[in-house]
């Protein structure tokens, strides 16, 4: 029978020695234990000094678990006294004969302050770390020997030093440090340090968090499954990997990062999660109307008063922007202002035109149906998009309807046009209001701020007719939306306002409304999720991932290549990428393809890292199958030239191919971040049966591989998972990229429960309407502020979660940390702008736009130089494998602004036309076009496009070296190539065409 050690010791190891591992001092430890020998004791010392802690600390824990039976008589009792003596009291709580384990919340709080000191680490390091070690020791944070050491490390290494040892070792000991830390820094008259970056809340330094689950609740597997799967961790908890689940109630360190109490105190219910009237607790089709108070059965729209106080001002014919969460109905907002907008015109006699922008084509439909078109029936409410078929110009459609729900590239196209000869296109003094959805992204060079430009501009101009007393030209009313303004990448705080400032400049808007009033209304509407990381052990061998490496180093040696960065990285990626363009350029071949191929390779390393390894083959080998299908296709009449390096590395690959085969099946070789995952999805589905949920990851491949993952898991089915994936529109080589009408689809089976977990790319993080649900997971997916706050957004519903599945030291939850803060610094950033004076924000927004407009002006111009006017027969177009003459500029034409075609008799000559493989296995039930590639060397070059049934070769520019005499480019844009093509003339286009016959 096992004995009791047995189980202690198997618990610790399956359970919390992650966690252990990171508050244990080893070197100290060993100074109170005498169960262990000498030399091993040595080895624990001497792996801390090369290696680091956690190093140390492993081996010990390792050394302790295979102590021979019988072990010495009490020793899990001192040691669990040798961790208290040496101040390492929380490691003490997990491993005490007797120990009151901590509950997961109190975990993520105690996680939660550690990133937070860490994060903080730049401005914490100006502490006198003497004095306030002096302090920490008093209040028994630290020990005598803590201090000795840290006061050393002072006078050898200087007071950074000893700032960051202390630290590391206050957040080891006792469970209170962070409070005790901060009483510290305040008695030592250092509280500023701190104080900026947390409430001042002196009465509630020490505060306990209320539990959301029970260890018991948590267990998403039963005893017997466990034994019977490795890949389910055999606690009842995610504790073990560390873990974090945000409370609804907050200590002051917390910032109010995550959701605080309400002010009045009625919206806590007594598991800590937000109480809902029973008038919110109807579901709907959108996230607005989840709102049953706001519209009666008349279709009459009713705002709450949080909505009301942020549509104040557009009310009132004000540009602003309004500053609204996820699920808080900012579209029903400005729905009800669009409305009184077109009310208030009509009554003037001066009829109303509403433009309603959106970046993504699912929105034009789901504004329209859901929302616009639903309650402004008594108005002409039309769609106008990419996939719209309108019988009628743009133009016209402005002309003849009161709402235009359509595509920000759209308006942009017609604006652009409208000054040119025999053009009739939109002006914005047809306009009386513009609506921006997801407002955020106006900057730059986005369509949004090309728009926004022309307003400010003839803003401009408007001022100076003013001044000489002439007529202005009217411009409309501009509304901005958003969930989140971001900080645009800003370090302080002073930067984020500046951002801040610049959207509110581009939109010109007067003011940039969040709700300040009302705010225990909105928090009991708006529920925040709780949050929890899961983060997966460093894999400790990959052989799978070895052997592509070691493929990689040969074709290294092959092209004589010296990487400056490690295979499986993003670094290395843009290096391979700037040899190929390099090889192009300069008609290498040999080190064109091989760089490819290692291009290939590295893509598979990173989804060895995220994906099955199966599927990360199956990568490579679609890839290798589909180049010798060019190359060797007995279907094809064409014939191509089988290079020396073709044939390298078609063998490198065959040489290879049956032992990846045969690691690729071995399970124990899988990375653990899947395991995670597992556990992840299995505790909620489990815990609910009703759960909806979303899992965002970094590329479509992986999309694609995890939802068939979970198809391919027993388990999954048992529970109830039913998956889909949704990937977005834009072109992609590799996978076949989803119509709209196929996203719909996807998104409708979500909201009926055909399907309950989509995983999904970031296409659905913002904007496109998504059913509520209970669980939102980002799978090694951190980007920035935005995407977070709208990620975590899309989990809504009651009790719902926020989960970050991750590997350990990918970074991915210090970035995530990172994101938190400059949440924060956002909100702080918007309430420090709206506290400025009108007189003082308005010269602030006036600079701003002279600045933007003069930037443009100047980048236009420095463009402008770069074009080649008169001939563009001056530019060569080459095959950017072979470097074959293709054309020259004069050769092609541009179809609506935006398709290159060659439609030349000689052009035809120099290529074929085969099956697209990745648009054929999607068993797709339409017809798609073909592939053109090189006749030479079967590079692709474009594809098939019709236009008005005539057959037209598009060109993808990416695919072709560019010769202009002097110097050769590769470019990723046409927009970067700088010719101004002829536009495509379809009657031209007949005249050139071949006679046929009637025999023909």
């Amino acid at each position: 029978m096992e004995s009791e050690d047995e189980r202690f010791l198997a618990f610790m190891r399956d359970c919390f020695r992650n966690r252990i591992k990171k508050l244990i001092n080893p070197v100290a430890v060993l100074d109170h234990i005498d169960f262990i020998g000498d030399e091993e004791k040595e080895e624990v010392k001497q792996l801390t000094d090369n290696k680091g802690r956690i190093f140390g600390t492993e081996r010990l824990l390792t050394i302790i678990e295979a102590m021979p039976t019988p072990r010495p008589l009490g020793w899990r009792q001192q040691f669990c006294t040798a961790l208290e003596e040496a101040g390492n009291k929380q490691a003490a709580v997990y491993l005490g004969p007797s120990a009151e384990l901590p509950s997961p919340s109190m975990e993520a709080e105690n996680d939660y302050r550690v990133k937070l000191i860490g994060i903080l680490f730049p401005t914490l390091k100006d502490m006198d770390a003497k004095t306030v070690a002096l302090s920490c020791y008093e209040r028994k944070v630290i020990t005598e020997e803590d201090k000795q050491n840290i006061e050393r490390e002072i006078n050898n290494k200087g007071n950074d030093s000893g700032a960051r040892l202390l630290l590391e070792r206050i957040v080891m000991n006792s469970t209170s440090w962070f409070s005790d830390f901060i009483v510290a820094l305040r008695n030592t008259g250092q509280g500023h340090l701190i104080d900026d970056f947390i409430e001042k809340e002196e009465d509630k330094m020490e505060m306990s968090v209320p539990e959301h689950t029970s260890d018991s609740q948590a267990s998403a597997v039963d005893q017997d499954d466990k034994a019977d799967d490795k890949s389910i961790d055999s606690s009842d908890s995610l504790v073990d990997s560390g873990d974090m689940t945000a409370d609804d109630s907050l200590n002051p360190a917390e910032c109010d990062l995550y959701l605080a109490k309400s002010q009045d105190g009625k919206c806590i219910a007594e598991n800590g999660s937000l109480d809902v009237s029973s008038d919110d607790q109807s579901k709907s089709d959108t996230e607005e109307e989840s709102e049953t108070n706001s519209s009666n059965q008349t279709g009459e729209i009713i705002l709450r008063d949080y909505q009301k106080e942020v549509a104040d001002p557009a009310l009132q014919g004000k540009n602003i922007i309004i500053c609204l969460p996820t699920g808080s109905g900012k579209t029903r907002v400005a729905v009800f202002i669009a409305k009184d907008h077109l009310d208030k015109r009509k009554n003037t006699e001066t009829p109303g035109k509403v433009i309603v922008l959106v970046n993504k084509v699912p929105l034009v439909e789901q504004h329209h149906k859901k929302e616009f078109g639903k309650f402004l029936k008594h108005y002409k409410v039309i769609k106008v998009s990419g996939d719209s078929q309108l019988k009628i110009s743009f133009t016209d459609a402005v002309r003849e309807s009161d709402v235009i729900i359509c595509t920000a590239q759209i308006l942009e196209n017609s604006l652009s046009r409208a000054k040119e000869e025999g053009y009739n296109g939109v002006r914005l003094s047809d306009l009386s209001l513009i609506i921006i959805d997801e407002c955020h992204h106006t900057n730059k060079d986005s369509v949004y701020n090309n728009i926004m430009t022309r307003y400010i501009k003839q803003k401009m101009k408007n001022n100076s007719l003013r001044k000489k007393g002439e007529k202005e030209v009217p411009l409309p009313q501009i509304l901005g939306l958003t969930a989140s303004p971001g900080v645009g990448g800003a370090k302080n705080q002073q930067k984020a306002e500046e951002h801040i400032l610049k959207i509110c400049a581009n939109l010109d808007a007067s003011r940039i409304m969040t709700v300040r009033v009302n705010v225990s209304e909105l928090q009991c509407k708006v529920k925040e999720p709780y949050k929890k990381f899961a983060i997966a052990e460093e894999r400790r061998s990959d052989p799978f991932g070895d052997v592509i490496k070691r493929i990689m180093q040969d074709i290294h040696k092959y092209c004589n290549m010296c990487p400056l960065s490690d295979p499986g990285t993003q670094n290395y990626e843009q290096w391979v990428v700037q040899i190929e363009k390099k090889a192009a350029k300069e008609e290498n071949q040999k080190e064109r393809v091989c760089a490819e191929y290692l291009r290939k390779y590295n893509e598979t390393l990173q989804l060895n890292d995220t994906i099955r390894m199966s599927d990360a083959l199956k990568h490579l080998k679609k890839f290798y199958e589909e180049e010798m299908i060019k190359k060797d296709n007995p279907e094809s009449d064409e014939t191509f030239e089988i290079t020396e390096t073709d044939k390298y590395l078609f063998k490198l690959f065959r040489e290879n191919k049956n032992e990846l085969e045969s690691l690729a099946k071995n399970p124990e070789n899988e990375n653990g971040k899947l395991a995670k995952l597992r556990t992840t999805i299995l505790q909620q589905y489990a815990k609910m049966s009703k759960t909806k949920g979303i899992i965002f990851t970094q590329t479509r491949v992986s999309a694609i591989a995890l939802h068939q993952w979970i198809e391919d898991n027993k388990k999954f089915t048992e529970l109830g998972v039913r998956s889909k994936y949704i990937i977005g529109a834009g072109h992609s080589n590799v996978v076949k990229p989803m119509t709209s009408a196929e996203q719909k689809s996807v998104i409708e089976k979500f909201r009926c429960g055909a399907v309950n977990l989509l995983v999904s790319t970031t296409v659905t993080e913002e904007g496109i309407d998504i059913e509520e649900c209970n669980i939102v997971i980002r799978y090694g997916l951190v980007t920035n502020e935005v995407a977070m706050v709208q990620a975590r957004g899309r989990a809504r519903a009651e009790e719902s979660s926020y989960a970050l599945v991750a590997q350990e030291g990918s970074g991915v939850v210090e970035r995530e940390s990172v994101n938190v803060y400059r949440e924060k610094m956002m909100i702080s950033a918007i309430e420090n702008v709206q506290k400025l004076s009108q007189a003082e924000y308005l010269k602030k927004i006036q600079v701003l736009q002279i600045q933007t407009i003069k930037e443009k002006t100047l980048r236009k111009k420095k463009k402008m130089t770069k074009v080649v006017r008169d001939n563009p027969s001056q530019v060569t177009f080459l095959c950017r494998n072979c470097s074959v003459f293709v054309c020259t500029g004069d050769s092609i034409q541009i179809i609506e602004r935006m398709h290159h075609v060659n439609v030349r008799e000689e052009f035809k000559k120099l290529f074929i036309v085969r099956e697209n493989k990745s648009l054929q296995d999607r068993c797709l039930d339409y017809q798609v076009n073909g592939e053109i590639a090189c006749k030479k060397c079967s590079q692709t070059w474009g594809h098939m496009m019709i236009h008005q049934v005539i057959e037209c070769p598009s060109l993808a520019v990416k695919n072709f070296v560019l010769d202009y005499g002097k110097e050769k480019k590769t470019v990723n844009k046409w927009s970067e190539v700088g010719i101004r093509f002829q536009e495509f003339d379809i009657a031209d286009h007949g005249l050139l065409m071949p006679d046929e016959s009637d025999s023909d």
